[in-house]
């Protein structure tokens, strides 16, 4: 088994499409033709990460966040990171990333989330502009079915839990070859109607370069006609975190207290406890958001949202000021928010590839102690 294809297979999860535009999911290190030996997952690579992917006969590590983030101008060994990528290099081990793509993912962090404190996910939190393309041609009724296949097989047409995706109408199309020409079918110098079809189809808007070049191999024209056409919407399950709703009432004391046991954490910052309502009894919390990583920016959003209560991490001193009459926020770390990424790749991988070596992390542990 090559890397690539368990990349492919993080990928068909969380494609790369799905990331911010100041992200780096992705192959960080090494060659993705490179037979895999073992998989390490982490969310954070540092020297110790390596040491024990060596240790494990692991030449493959995939973690949460990127090894490398901001542009390296050397490699000295000067920071953790620098050594990260020395070591790994020396040792012949590749170092694969999915960041926020995993994030914006539908069933990705905030949707496992929620499943770890039983909320049922009701809508997105902050769904991402569009992503995707359409691309529109014309291709010769006898020559459609495999302009279509070969589409599909370059990633167009895949969207969510469904492939091979498109539309297609028939109809004439008319040109007329110039002298030069070299034309697939009629003669030069003559107007022909030629029985053509139309082919939708969507494509993540990375792929434009690869589903370009293929259609190109694969037309029998001689000047295919083509466009993409953008913006188009994508689905509102892609995005940042989710808003849904507990499967019964609980206090915000009682709610606090089960963030704390199902994540982990041993404090959880909070903004004030609701008063009591006019009866004299503690209000009821059901409807929450919540968004692994930092999620401060999206309070705003959970307030839209109409949730009571909103789960995150990083979230600012200010914010606690601005928000506290308005939403509960609980704050559980970043490292407690995150770590449920070590069971998804783990998921996606040995679901795919049974008998196959893959470790969690045994020596990764949150780098915040609590005292």
């Amino acid at each position: 088994m090559r890397i690539a294809e368990i990349i492919q297979a993080i990928e068909a999860f969380a494609p790369r499409a799905f990331q911010e535009d100041w992200d780096n999911t992705g192959l960080q290190v090494g060659n993705g033709a490179t037979e895999c030996t073992g998989v390490l997952i982490c969310v954070d690579v540092t020297p110790k990460i390596v040491d024990e992917a060596i240790s494990l006969g692991c030449n493959l590590i995939v973690s949460h966040h990127p090894l490398i983030f901001k542009g390296l101008k050397h490699l000295t060994g000067s920071t953790p990171v620098e050594v990260s990528v020395m070591n790994a290099i020396a040792a012949g081990i590749s170092v694969y990333s999915n960041h926020t793509a995993v994030d914006n993912t539908p069933g990705g962090v905030s949707y496992t989330m929620a499943g770890m404190l039983g909320v049922e996910v009701k809508s997105t939190l902050a769904p991402l502009p569009p992503r995707f393309l359409k691309l529109v041609t014309m291709v010769p009724e006898a020559h459609a079915e495999s302009v279509r296949m070969a589409l599909f097989d370059a990633g167009a047409g895949s969207f969510g839990t469904y492939d091979c995706c498109s539309y297609n109408v028939e109809g004439t199309g008319t040109f007329r070859a110039l002298d030069g020409s070299h034309p697939f079918v009629g003669e030069q110098g003559e107007i022909h109607h030629e029985a053509e079809t139309r082919i939708e189809v969507m494509l993540p808007s990375w792929l434009r370069g690869k589903v370009e070049d293929t259609l190109r191999q694969v037309h029998p024209y001689e000047m295919p006609a083509y466009e993409f056409m953008m913006p188009v919407s994508g689905p509102d399950s892609i995005g940042t975190g989710v808003v849904g709703v507990l499967r019964e009432r609980l206090t915000a004391r009682q709610f606090v207290d089960r963030v704390k046991a199902v994540f982990g954490t041993p404090v959880a910052r909070c903004t004030p406890f609701p008063e009591k309502d006019a009866y004299g009894d503690d209000p009821r919390l059901l409807r929450v958001a919540m968004c692994g990583g930092s999620g401060g920016s999206m309070i705003a959003d959970a307030v839209r949202a109409g949730a009571q209560a909103y789960v995150s991490s990083d979230i600012r001193y200010h914010d606690f000021v601005d928000y506290a009459d308005r939403i509960f926020l609980v704050d559980i770390g970043h490292f407690e928010s995150e770590q449920c990424t070590k069971q998804i790749f783990y998921q996606i991988i040995t679901q795919k590839f049974t008998n196959f070596a893959v470790y969690k992390s045994k020596l990764e542990n949150n780098p915040i102690n609590y005292i």
